[in-house]
Formats: C-alpha cells, structure tokens, sequence
C-alpha cells in the first residue's frame, strides 16, 4: 500500500537562478519575440477561431454561338457545309460538378446494322483467308462480331467481315485546326451556394452589390461569375486553340476563406484555374478527352444513325474552404499550446552554457577557446547547475596523487598490474566545499593516551610503523607497505600517494590535523550520533573508518567519487597505526554497491 505521505506529498523542481545582464538580456529577448511571433499567428492565421469546411453545390449555364464549316460529299463532289451550333450542340451534361463543352468532331453518317469489312485497325482485323477469322469472336478493340469471312476492304488489303453498324468508323485523326475553335469566345455562369452549417450560415457567389452582365477580371472584376472560356486558359497559362483540337480538362478553382466574425465580417470567393490533365502524355497514350455519341433517326423504315467521335474541354469546378468564427475554447487551447514555446529561451540558454563552459572544451568535446573570460563563465553557471554521476559498478575506481592537478578513473575489468602504474583517464578535481570544515577547530590537540588502555594495543601501534626499508618498488614516498591481501586482489592496494619521488602526504601538518585528530573524528562521529557511547576496540574501528572517510572527501570532494576511492598505502597504514584493530588483520577494499 502506497504511504498517505506520498500520495498527499508534492514533488518540485529545483530553480537556479544566474544573475548576469547579458543572459538575462538574451533570455529577455527570446521571451518577447516567441510573445511577438504567438500573437502574430493569433491574428494572422485567425488561430483563435473554430473552423469548419466549406459545403457547396454548383450549377452552370454555357453560352455561345459557333458557325462551323463541314466538308461532305455528293453525288461524288465535295461541297462545303455550314452548320449553326448552339449551347444545346456542344455542352453536355455531366455528373458532379462538371460541364463538357465540344471543340471538334469526327462523324460517322449513315450507319445502320449490316454485314461490312472491318476497318484494319488492329491486328485480328486483318486477314488473307477464311482460315484467320474466327466466326463469333468480339474483339473489344472491334467495332462488331465476326462472321467468320475474310472480305475485300479496298485494293491492297483484306479484313475480317462483322456484323454491325456499318459503314465501320474510321482511325480519322481529329480535324485541324479544331471545328469549333471560336468556342474560346463562350461564356459559362457558375452559381456556386455555400453552406457552414456549425456556424448557420449560408451564402453564395453571386452578391446583390454585383452588376450582371459582367465577364470575369483577374483584377478589375474578381468577383464577377461569368467566365469567357479564352480568359480561363489564358489565366493558367494554356492556349486555347491547341487543346481544343484533342480536348483536356481544365479545373475552375473556387477557394472561401470566411472571416465569420461580426466586427470583422469578411465571405468573398477567390477563383483560380489549371489544367489537370497531362499535357505531355505521348500521343500513343491517347492524349485529350474525348468521347462517342450517336443521333439516330429513319429512312425507309430502316433505322440509322450519325456518330459523333466528340472532342471538347471537361471544366471540373473545385470547391474548398474554411469559414471560421470566434470561439473561446479554442483560444485557450492556442494559448495552453503556446505556452511550451516560452520554454526554448531556458533550452537555448542551457544549450549555450553547455556548448561554451571550459569544462567541455578541455574535455575536447567543443571547440572553445580556454583562456577565454566568457568560457570561464559559463562553466562556473554549469558547476552551478549540473552534477556529473557515474554508473556504480565494481570496476569503476578513483585514484588521487598529491602531485597531480586532477583525479585518475580506472575502469577495468580485471586488473593486471599495480593501481600505480595503471594510467586510467583523466577526470577535472571538483570543486572542494570547505564549509563542512568549519565544524572543526584545527587547532585540536590529540588527547593523551586513555589510562588502563590494553597493552597489546600500545605493542600494535610501535609493531606497524612503516619504514622506507620495508617499502615495496611501486612506493614513491617511502612510507608504504606491502599488500596483506591475496594475490588476486593485491593490485587494488599497490598505490602510493605520489606520482613521483617526493615526501609523503601523511608527513603534513593538515593530514593530521584533517584525517588523524582524535577529537576532530570523534566530533564528527557524535555529530552524526550525540549519544554514541563504544568500547575502546569499537570505537578505534568507528574512528578508523572516518578517518578513512575524512581523507576520501578531502582528496577527491565529491560524495560519489569518495564511494569508490582508492586510499594509498601509506596513507592506509598512518591511520590503521593511529587507530588499530586488535587483530591486525584489516580487510581492504570494499565497494559500496
């Protein structure tokens, strides 16, 4: 069961705040310019709106007369023909928001249901025998159903007989230019109604303010809803009389952009036009837009018909839009979610401490330069603000020569030679906080030795005074030992506490004062226990191991560090001399985790 003080309990996080003009200015200035840039959005894009999508219907009327000029043949004499064409001759219905408008023609006249030769156009219509047709067969490129025959189709070829409306249609490439090129002089009205029905609003594109008859301005009347069709290719950039000879399709954008609101009421269209088909496609791809139909009538009793192979241009009017209206949620919403931006003034900032404090650059990671002023203050705000935490694992140590700016990481499985000789990597000494020193007066005094204290302890103190005689090879300052431990583990305890030949650092008056003062240790102890109360031995141990403790912390300055900090030998003995186990026998390393 969770405790009641956790769930009644309230975590926070830690602020550190930098006094300094210049972060202060810069943070200042990101603050105001993502302020600027939100209210900017706000207005600008209408964020504080509730938007809802454009439904709409359209209906169109196309206008326009065209006189076209046909060439027929009579009684074996080509003759010219002049035919009228009116709306009802080249639009056509079409589902959806589209209208069709016929530019050129192929006919097919007098066509009625009979035996014919099929028109050699694909390759199962030719043929130079019976044997090469095959009676029933439907091809979907054929225009009817075999019979089964190979017949004559003019001089020089041969195709199989069908049943079907006959004469068959001919391959004929449309007419050049196209039969109906003045159709670029049409007009089409677009009555276009929309409806927002989360906002009950209705309207449409032609206004009561607006002059009809009118035609359509990019500039001098963009609200007119009548197009000439010539000005629709000349907006997209198209020629008219180019794809009016194989047809295309044409899109007749109509964007709303509604500003619902009633201080600031704005609902005009805003038209535009492409052309949707491709333009480039390969001629074998069969470019264009075009399509059959056929008139049929009677002559003689017998039914006939004209088909008509139409070209023309498909306009496909696009309707979208937003219509948007003040809504109060909505700006709360905005504001909650821009609220996170004022959080990349902290990010920059921190970015820029971490990127130029000279912790970084003497670690290699930057570039920076180390004399720099401005480098030296970022890495006192990064001291300030960050705290280096390694992984605990037992092959992580620490080492600390008095000759040596900085501390040793060794981090090795196993460890095949002495800590003093193992180079590991070097890691920046943190900076000492000496206010937990000012609990102690250095000017203690060793108190005289206990009456009635065991003589074997007095023996063990003369008996374990180290020697430079007794001194293993590894041992700089002469005053280490040889390790008691097994084999195994003996490489952990061969450190001295130099670097280089030098005196020792057990020989200084701080060391005695830091590490070896009985009335400083047991000050500590009781700082931690008022009321600790141990015989002799306990308390030599107790003592031992703050001593121990003691110079962990003043050597290496962090609490994580002193966890798996190697004392040097010398160091070692001077307090297992000054604070002894009855035994002698002392167990060595052991790691906290």
């Amino acid at each position: 069961m969770v405790p009641v003080v956790q769930l009644c309990g309230y975590k926070s996080v830690k602020v550190l705040q930098i006094h300094s003009v210049w972060i202060g200015t810069l943070k200042n200035t990101f603050l105001v310019s993502i302020c600027i840039y939100i209210c900017f959005a706000l207005v600008s894009d209408k964020l504080y709106q509730r938007k809802e999508p454009v439904i709409s219907s359209v209906h169109t009327k196309v206008k326009g007369i065209a006189e076209v000029t046909e060439k027929v043949t009579e009684g074996g004499e080509m003759k010219s023909l002049r035919n009228i064409f009116d709306s009802a001759d080249y639009t056509f219905p079409l589902q959806g928001n589209s209208f069709f408008v016929m530019t050129n023609f192929l006919k097919s006249e007098g066509q009625e249901q009979k035996l014919c030769p099929e028109f050699p156009t694909s390759p199962s219509a030719k043929c130079k025998s019976d044997r090469d047709c095959i009676k029933g067969w439907m091809d979907p490129q054929s225009k009817g159903i075999q019979t089964g025959k190979c017949v004559q189709y003019d001089k020089n070829r041969k195709t199989c007989e069908i049943f079907a409306w006959c004469p068959a249609e001919e391959g004929k490439e449309a007419p050049r230019p196209a039969l109906l090129g003045s159709a670029e002089n049409f007009t089409v009205l677009i009555k276009n109604n929309i409806d927002f029905p989360g906002h009950n609003y209705t309207t449409k594109n032609i206004f009561p303010d607006l002059k009809i008859p009118c035609t359509f301005h990019k500039t001098q009347n963009p609200q007119c809803p009548i197009f000439r069709l010539g000005d629709i290719f000349q907006e997209a950039g198209e020629n008219f009389s180019e794809v009016a000879i194989q047809g295309g399709i044409m899109g007749i954008e109509i964007y709303w952009d509604c500003n619902l609101d009633s201080w600031s009421h704005r609902c005009r269209p805003k038209y535009s036009f492409r052309r949707l088909d491709d333009k480039y496609t390969n001629k074998s791809l069969i470019p264009g837009y075009n399509f059959r139909y056929a008139k049929y009538y009677k002559e003689n009793n017998v039914e006939k018909r004209t088909l008509i192979k139409a070209f023309g241009i498909r306009f496909d009017i696009l309707v979208f839009g937003t219509g948007g209206k003040f809504d109060i949620i909505q700006l709360v919403v905005y504001i909650g979610s821009t609220l996170s931006y004022f959080g990349l003034a902290t990010v920059f900032i921190d970015l820029l401490i971490n990127t130029y404090s000279s912790a970084f650059c003497r670690s290699g990671v930057y570039p920076c330069c180390k004399c720099c002023e401005f480098c030296a203050v970022n890495e006192y705000y990064y001291r300030k603000k960050y705290e280096l935490v390694m992984e605990p694992k037992s092959t992580l140590k620490y080492v600390s020569f008095v000759d040596e700016p900085h501390i040793r990481m060794v981090d090795q499985q196993l460890l095949g030679k002495s800590l003093q000789v193992v180079k590991g990597q070097e890691v920046p000494r943190p900076q000492a906080d000496i206010m937990n020193l000012s609990r102690l007066s250095l000017s203690l005094h060793d108190s005289p030795p206990i009456p009635g204290q065991p003589e074997e302890v007095q023996l063990l103190r003369r008996e374990v005074t180290p020697g430079s005689k007794d001194s293993p090879g590894w041992c700089q300052c002469g005053n280490c030992l040889p390790s008691r431990l097994p084999e195994n583990r003996r490489a952990l305890e061969e450190l001295c506490c130099r670097r280089k030949p030098g005196p020792c650092i057990t020989t200084s008056e701080l060391f005695r004062k830091l590490v070896l003062s009985r009335q400083a240790l047991q000050l500590l102890l009781l700082y931690q226990e008022p009321l600790l109360v141990l015989e002799e031995e306990a308390t030599n141990r107790r003592l031992r191991h703050c001593a121990y403790r003691c110079y962990a912390i003043w050597r290496f300055a962090s609490q994580d560090m002193a966890d798996f900090a190697i004392l040097p030998s010398c160091c070692r003995w001077r307090i297992r001399k000054e604070f002894p186990k009855t035994e002698g026998q002392y167990s060595g390393f052991k790691y906290p985790y």
